[in-house]
């Protein structure tokens, strides 16, 4: 993608500065980049979850506000100590402490205090919780050792009235392993999900999780009900379409693939993100699934290479399953590239790099000859492609919906603390990701939201920003000394001056 939207505007000049300069500040915006594509392709964003969040405290509590008189407060409160949840030798019930706070003087509402380093507490803002916000922070604090007894507990406040209970919920799902979510299966409400997800009000992220739950509790004939949403017209009816195609593949399984040719691949008036979201839900089913037979994606993949716009969506896709049938397509597309799609001969060249057969190497000779520039950008920016590593097991994590945010992940007695990247920048909008489906057993293994902690570095992104850095800074000075603009004037009256003295 970044290859593209600047390849495409390289004749444009100094111009070309501006998109460089958006593209370097969007990666290092975004530090996910750096870690490597093993995270779900379908992830958006997750918070550290409340019961994280206290887990990593020296100190907890739930407290009131003092009040001073003050009709607003812009800075700093005391908050008395009502009930101590963590840390019972650093303070004590009806305790005040100091904490920053902007809000009114008065407040009926008790307020969630967390304070860390045992030697100097420090607070962050009070968290103001309601009746139910409360009894829920001090129930999760009881909560027992199984993870699945947690999920059953917080599955109760999906759609809860108090934003903050919804949303840590639906946090909790989003960090949990996927083989814990699947012993989930027979307390989930079906009847529950299958509301939600016609909603049309529902987020979609927050669709994506109940599309996901489904494709684990629900029965074949819900496959009906996705591929009416699928087909509808009404876009508030398909949002987290990803997701909802993933899932309706995983009850339909290979015969739902003809759906998605038809309303996507062959039709002409489908829209460029409507096709995404289903290049996107195929590709976890090709790379990380066990329901549908290769030969039905890539079948399905072919048809966009009749469409030389959004060929270069699949081509990747095809190196990594070592799908070599397409050579002789790549390459006329190769050929037939006008300044309108050329960004597709890159991942042409890539294609090509990546086959073993002889004929591919070939190719590559006669296409370096049409565009050296091309396949010099390609051998630059990308190593060799390798085809897909072998599938994880079925106890693999669950991938939802995360996103852009750096969270900790506390281990017992936070003697170890790792960061996890949360989150992958390449979604339009996630699922969950279908892992297997045993027939016999009826058991279908769905990954759907944790993102990995340990996760090898991917070295090719920090290099990309170097290189565009270099060139950037390289562009600017050029453009300063040769120009004559106003910088080079201020210059050189500079200088005249100096010389003058």
């Amino acid at each position: 993608m970044i290859i593209r939207f600047v390849t495409d505007r390289m004749k444009s000049g100094f111009s070309v500065i501006t998109p460089m300069l958006g593209i370097c500040f969007w990666i290092l915006a975004n530090p996910n980049i750096l870690v490597s594509s093993e995270c779900c392709p379908f992830c958006s964003a997750a918070s550290q979850t409340l019961r994280q969040e206290i887990l990593s405290m020296d100190a907890v509590a739930i407290g009131r506000l003092e009040t001073n008189g003050q009709t607003d407060v812009d800075g700093s409160a005391d908050f008395k100590i009502e009930k101590v949840l963590l840390g019972g030798k650093l303070i004590k019930v009806d305790q005040s402490i100091a904490a920053s706070y902007f809000g009114p003087g008065k407040s009926a509402k008790k307020f969630l205090l967390l304070g860390v380093d045992p030697t100097k507490l420090l607070w962050s803002s009070p968290l103001p919780l309601s009746v139910d916000a409360e009894k829920y922070v001090e129930a999760i604090q009881k909560l027992p050792e199984s993870q699945v007894e947690r999920l059953e507990f917080f599955q109760k406040y999906f759609e809860h009235a108090d934003s903050l209970l919804a949303r840590d919920s639906y946090d909790e799902f989003a960090l949990a392993p996927y083989s814990d979510v699947l012993l989930l299966k027979d307390k989930m409400d079906r009847e529950k999900l299958l509301k939600w997800v016609q909603d049309t009000s529902k987020s979609p992220d927050r669709k994506r999780l109940y599309f996901t739950m489904l494709a684990i509790c629900g029965k074949p004939e819900d496959a009906k009900l996705f591929e009416s949403m699928i087909r509808s017209e009404n876009p508030e009816a398909r949002a987290g379409l990803d997701a909802l195609i993933a899932a309706y593949l995983t009850l339909k399984g290979e015969n739902g693939i003809e759906l998605v040719k038809e309303q996507f691949f062959d039709n002409a008036q489908s829209q460029y993100a409507d096709i995404y979201s289903a290049v996107m839900a195929l590709r976890f089913h090709g790379t990380e699934a066990n329901i549908l037979p290769k030969e039905a994606i890539t079948g399905a993949m072919h048809r966009l290479l009749e469409r030389p716009d959004l060929a270069d969506l699949v081509i990747p896709d095809l190196a990594r399953w070592s799908d070599w049938s397409q050579i002789d397509k790549v390459c006329e597309l190769f050929e037939k590239a006008t300044d309108d799609n050329n960004w597709v001969r890159v991942p042409v060249i890539n294609y090509l790099r990546a086959c073993p057969l002889p004929e591919a190497k070939e190719k590559l000779i006669q296409l370096e000859k049409i565009d050296p520039k091309s396949v010099q950008r390609a051998k630059t920016f990308f190593p060799i492609p390798s085809p897909a590593a072998p599938k994880k097991p079925d106890t693999s994590s669950i991938r939802l919906p995360i996103g852009i945010q750096r969270t900790l992940v506390v281990e017992g007695n936070r003697k170890s603390i790792r960061f996890a990247s949360l989150g992958n920048s390449l979604a339009l909008s996630q699922l969950a990701q279908a892992h297997s489906f045993a027939e016999n057993a009826k058991t279908l293994t769905l990954p759907f939201a944790t993102t990995p902690i340990d996760r090898k570095l991917n070295l090719w992104a920090p290099f990309v920003v170097l290189v565009i850095a270099t060139i950037l800074f390289a562009m600017i000075l050029w453009n300063i000394a040769t120009s004559g603009g106003i910088v080079a004037k201020l210059m050189l009256r500079r200088y005249s001056l100096a010389a003058g003295r």
